[in-house]
């Protein structure tokens, strides 16, 4: 399998003298070479060049993705794509390095997308609950779920609760405490990164986790449940590695350059 460093080494052999890439505009060829199989997969009303450049300027801003091979991090790239989440600081998805993998993680307002393409959610959101919150959650016959936050120092985190309410007059919702939540974040190896946003964004990955807890119960389209299985994985088989790139017609990526020239949201509300 080629890496950053094999390209670069055989850029540096070219008989002409070129000067070796960079890892940066490396990883900018292979998306200018991917740009058509990630037209196709995007949906009708996202741009390719868009998703590129942001996939881009994501990666640079993490150093540690520049070390991933090639293989991850086209694949998290293709997973985006096809789910149609925009990587980076709206928190649609995220592209995180572990070891030399890069590896794809739907954010939280990613899994709420996700589930209003549905057509038949009217509205879907989540929130932490803390300590020091007035919150009543019970089950049974009669269920219920009551949270009213502490106006000023709520305390530590306790657990999050989703609600989906549908077009037809129905409604869902879920708790789950945090005991629970970090059961299922030690399933993940990528929560481990110090580069994961269970580490810089815990509350948006508890709120994340109880959607996900809540989907089987949504009326999500079997495409998209399937789609979002690929969540917090390492895929590997969306591009061939050609045994050299020509990265002559690619413009130099200066350091300190960012590549996404388009405003982009504060990450979340």
């Amino acid at each position: 399998m080629a890496t950053n460093q094999d390209i670069k080494n055989q850029l540096a052999n070219k008989a002409n003298g070129n000067k070796p890439a960079s890892p940066a505009n490396t990883i900018a060829a292979y998306l200018k070479k991917m740009g058509p199989e990630i037209e196709k997969a995007l949906p009708k009303h996202m741009d390719a060049d868009r998703l590129a450049r942001i996939a881009l300027t994501t990666i640079r801003t993490t150093p540690k993705l520049l070390e991933c091979n090639i293989s991850s991090l086209m694949g998290a790239v293709m997973q985006s794509a096809q789910l149609g989440l925009e990587p980076g600081l709206i928190g649609h998805c995220y592209i995180i390095p572990y070891g030399k993998e890069a590896t794809f993680i739907i954010g939280y307002k990613g899994m709420i997308d996700l589930a209003r393409r549905s057509g038949q959610i009217q509205n879907i959101y989540a929130h932490a609950v803390f300590e020091n919150d007035e919150f009543d959650y019970a089950l049974g016959l009669h269920p219920k779920l009551e949270h009213k936050p502490a106006g000023s120092n709520r305390g530590e985190i306790i657990g999050a609760y989703a609600v989906a309410h549908f077009k037809d007059g129905g409604y869902q919702f879920e708790y789950m405490a945090k005991e629970d939540i970090e059961k299922r974040k030690s399933r993940s190896a990528a929560a481990r990164s110090k580069h994961s946003p269970w580490a810089t964004d815990y509350e948006e990955m508890a709120k994340k986790t109880v959607i996900r807890h809540m989907w089987k119960y949504l009326p999500i389209s079997v495409e998209i449940q399937q789609q979002a299985i690929q969540d917090e994985v390492v895929r590997k088989d969306v591009t061939s590695e050609p045994e050299f790139i020509d990265m002559e017609d690619m413009p130099e990526v200066e350091e300190g350059q960012s590549e996404e020239s388009e405003q982009v949201e504060a990450p979340f509300d």
